[in-house]
């Protein structure tokens, strides 16, 4: 009887095992899958708008900043003297257009004692004077604009909340106009791509749920939605050869790779304790719903 007992233990564990291993075959036959997937985000380059030594460093490598913290200042004293000779220069446009002013209204009083006192040709030039220095107070005005718009972009700072990314400066520093300096990774911007074969894509579609799996977390899935599907790989054959002829590799009839294929995977809300890097590996499945009609079956 005992042994009797022991073989069916073993067949029920047998069996069970069985039913598991099918079950993790139904999961990924059935559905798509790769283990060819990255995290990704957005990296924000920053750059000065405007030249100079660097005299400040407020951060240092891989440093979480928020968005409008200082990252690093350029030596302002060269726009500290523009900035005074703008303000100078409208200054000096402003009384040059009162005076104008006022030679314009004499003339005007004394036409309008004796219209024959004054020629219509003076009191058109005085006109023409007075506005032009209207004008020249607003070049003033938008010269002072920019000079202030040139200090304030001595102090750079971050655009959005990220870390910090392979920073190379210091004090001394040359920092050089629209020339980037650090890289920010934005925080609120990952995703992963997965990279599923091309006979894959039939069964993907937008809006699909997926599970992601990070290889630093694998007993942590993260819950995720199909956000996209790519539309065009870079060739690898066609590229300019010799005597500008197409440079095509040699292909072997008995072997067809299928083509990978970007999908952009959007992120549910992380588990507990996972922290996303730009460059992770990733396994991503989309998960198949079998109630749900296909699009040919929901037109008839």
């Amino acid at each position: 009887m005992k042994k009797l007992f022991v073989v069916a233990l073993n067949l029920c564990i047998i069996a069970g095992a069985v039913y598991l291993g099918y079950l993790k075959y139904e999961e990924y036959f059935a559905n798509p899958w790769t283990r060819n997937g990255q995290v990704r985000a957005n990296i924000v380059k920053i750059a000065p708008r405007v030249s100079g030594p660097i005299v400040y460093v407020a951060v240092k490598d891989n440093q979480f900043v928020r968005k409008g913290e200082l990252l690093f200042q350029i030596d302002p004293s060269t726009y500290e003297v523009a900035l005074s000779q703008a303000e100078a220069s409208l200054e000096r446009a402003k009384i040059s257009s009162r005076g104008k002013k006022i030679e314009y209204d004499r003339l005007l009083d004394i036409q309008a004692k004796d219209r024959g006192a004054v020629s219509l040709k003076d009191l058109t030039r005085r006109q023409i004077s007075y506005e032009e220095s209207l004008i020249q107070i607003k070049v003033a005005e938008e010269k002072l604009r920019g000079a202030k718009l040139n200090m304030a972009f001595t102090q750079v700072h971050a655009s959005v909340d990220g870390y910090v990314s392979n920073i190379d400066i210091q004090q001394g520093t040359q920092a050089v106009a629209n020339q980037p300096l650090l890289a920010l990774v934005d925080v609120n911007s990952f995703w992963v791509f997965g990279y599923f074969r091309e006979n894959q894509l039939a069964n993907i579609q937008i809006g699909d749920e997926a599970k992601v799996t990070l290889m630093a977390y694998p007993e942590q899935p993260i819950e995720a939605v199909v956000d996209s599907l790519g539309w065009g790989i870079a060739p690898q054959d066609g590229s300019v050869g010799y005597n500008l002829l197409p440079n095509v590799n040699p292909v072997f009839q008995w072997i067809r790779l299928a083509q990978r294929i970007p999908v952009r995977i959007t992120l549910s809300e992380l588990p507990e304790g996972v922290n996303l890097r730009f460059g992770m590996t990733a396994s991503i499945m989309v998960l198949q719903d079998d109630q749900q009609p296909q699009p040919d079956t929901a037109a008839r």
